[in-house]
């Protein structure tokens, strides 16, 4: 018999119904060892050698794993392609006492039959440097968490702790909540004119005021009511005559296929997902073999897929709807070597609609019908709309209509996009309108938005923070840690005791919470995992002054700077000055006595 383990029963009952039976399937439930809790487990003085403990709740399962693995002939280690999957695969190995003759290493992108037979033929060997890309990740979230946490509850409050990474998301919420405080909103007014052809009243379309004496009015331009009257007189007076009419066509190519970080920022504009959600779903999709997996920068696309897309496009749209030839897109991201292909559905052929007849949940199949149509969508002809642009003179101002209406919606019949039509009428150079009415509107500047599951990806992403596996627990772990909450509208504010972790360590650790430092330690980790770096030494470059700073830091700092803050307040008892104290869930006056 041949053992395969894989993290979890889900995956365990897929890939069982590919296999015959001389193949046993059997879950790890994800990692079988991690550092201790309690103490570091980290040996800082030799090397960073972690020191790995079996949770209890994990040792009756690997008591199975090991009965198994000694009954069997050859034990395969199927766990995910990544670096935390090659971590798991390697403390099996490990744990389980594998020797070289006995146990091989697949990854597949995909849950299929054709998937897990070709990666049975092609076994490989754990790739060690993915494992310490991994365990130095874990050891410095470790070196941080563990360090920090305890000086925070020493001059500030117990139970706060501090993270490597999610330090930068709650600074970035952080600064953008000051710039939306500091902001001040800024009036300014628009001027528009409905205009008609003469001898067609009922042709009637909206042109706004872009010029003044040739020259372009800014945003800004108009400040105030009464200086958009003074245009209104002079308009009212004018002759209305059209100068110019452009028209061209607007292409509008599809959107690639899905990456981890793009398929958390749609989840959450579309069906207003927190990210955490959409990782959930996305992993049991995977895991039932409906998608390929869901942990990935990459925006490859495998030659077989690209054919069934092609094929099934014609076959349902029509030759008109295929562009041609395949569309490939090129992925950005520096750290993406590892994982080979972007989010797509295993078999393109299935529809959601067919799909409802399988057992999927809601919120599967609410995720599984975006993953498909952004697939099927980006290997499809473009939108093409026509635009119109006129230009209206009126004395000395120019007016400006513009609009949009669709010729052909290529890919977005599979894949609709909000998107305005304005149909101007047909008109011709040099022609005179008649004025129906002038409008001045009222605007104030926005402040800017604060961060959304969406929008925080996006920016960690191209600020090079976190990867594909851990956007989602950087969300979730500030969360938790009620250093930030979402507001009414779901977009996340830093509570008080989130503002005062922040600006201690913005002020005492600058490069914990520093954008460019955590980016280089990314690529850092990027280059342990291609080889081209010493994961020891990156820990070593990490520790030292880390150390140091920190040392430093306890004999500087007072807990007065953040706590037994005097007020006028009395206290109702003995009549003592009260003071501001704090707790982990904010401030509190409290009486010094």
């Amino acid at each position: 018999m041949r053992l395969i383990i894989v993290e979890s029963p889900t995956k365990c009952k897929t890939i069982e119904r590919f296999l015959k039976k001389d193949y046993k399937v059997l879950a790890s439930y994800g990692h079988i060892r991690d550092l201790p809790k309690g103490k570091l487990g980290v040996d800082v003085e030799n090397n960073f050698e972690p020191t790995y403990v079996i949770p209890p709740k994990a040792r009756k399962n690997i008591n199975i794993l090991k009965k198994a693995a000694e009954k069997s002939e050859k034990i395969i280690l199927a766990t995910d392609e990544d670096r935390e999957g090659e971590s798991i695969a390697w403390h099996l190995e490990k744990v389980l006492q594998l020797d070289n003759r006995r146990h091989e290493r697949i990854a597949f992108h995909e849950i299929t039959k054709s998937a897990v037979e070709a990666a049975l033929k092609k076994p490989l060997e754990i790739n060690i440097n993915l494992v310490n890309a991994q365990k130095t990740r874990r050891i410095l979230d470790r070196i941080v968490g563990y360090k920090i946490s305890p000086f925070l509850w020493k001059k500030i409050t117990r139970g706060l702790s501090a993270g490597r990474v999610q330090s930068v998301a709650l600074r970035l919420i952080t600064e953008r909540e000051r710039e939306i405080e500091r902001f001040k909103p800024e009036e300014y007014w628009t001027i528009e004119a409905l205009l008609q052809k003469k001898e067609k009243p009922e042709k009637i379309f909206s042109a706004l005021l872009i010029k003044k004496d040739g020259k372009n009015i800014p945003k800004l331009g108009i400040k105030t009511e009464r200086e958009g009257e003074e245009i209104i007189k002079d308009l009212e007076k004018a002759e209305y005559r059209i100068i110019s009419i452009g028209k061209k066509e607007i292409k509008r190519n599809p959107l690639p296929p899905f990456t981890t970080s793009t398929l958390q920022q749609e989840a959450w504009k579309k069906l207003s997902w927190p990210a955490k959600l959409t990782m959930k779903t996305a992993q049991q999709l995977y895991e039932k073999g409906y998608t390929s997996y869901h942990r990935t920068d990459s925006l490859n696309l495998s030659e077989q897929s690209l054919k069934i897309a092609e094929k099934f496009i014609k076959e349902n749209f029509g030759e008109k709807y295929w562009p041609g030839f395949p569309r490939k897109f090129k992925t950005k991201s520096k750290g993406a070597q590892e994982a080979h292909e972007a989010i797509r559905p295993t078999r393109p052929e299935k529809t959601p609609e067919k799909l409802k007849k399988e057992k999927l949940d809601e919120k599967e199949f609410r995720l599984y019908d975006l993953i498909w149509r952004r697939f099927i969508a980006c290997q499809m002809k473009e939108a093409i709309f026509n635009s119109v642009t006129v230009d209206v003179s009126a004395n000395n101002y120019i007016l400006r209509s513009t609009g949009q209406t669709l010729k052909f919606d290529g890919f977005l019949k599979v894949y609709p996009i909000k998107f305005e039509e304005k149909e101007i009428p047909p008109i011709e150079k040099e022609e005179v309108l008649k004025l129906v009415k002038l409008t001045k509107n009222q605007h104030f500047t926005k402040p800017p938005s604060r961060y959304t599951d969406a929008t925080l990806i996006k920016t960690l992403e191209e600020n090079g923070i976190g990867r594909p596996s851990t956007y989602a627990p950087i969300i979730s772990i500030i969360q938790e840690r009620n250093y930030v909450k979402r507001n009414e509208q779901k977009k996340f504010q830093p509570t008080e005791i989130g503002v005062i972790v922040n600006d201690l360590l913005v002020k005492h650790f600058p490069e914990i919470v520093d954008i460019k430092f955590t980016a280089k330690m990314e690529e850092n980790l990027d280059k342990i995992a291609q080889g081209e770096k010493n994961w020891v030494k990156v820990c070593q470059d990490f520790y030292k002054p880390f150390k140091e700073n920190l040392e430093n830091k306890y004999k500087e700092i007072s807990k007065k700077e953040f706590t037994n803050i005097p007020t006028e307040k009395k206290c109702p008892k003995c009549g003592a000055p009260l003071v501001i104290r704090l707790s982990r869930f904010g401030k509190f006056y409290a009486c010094p006595n």
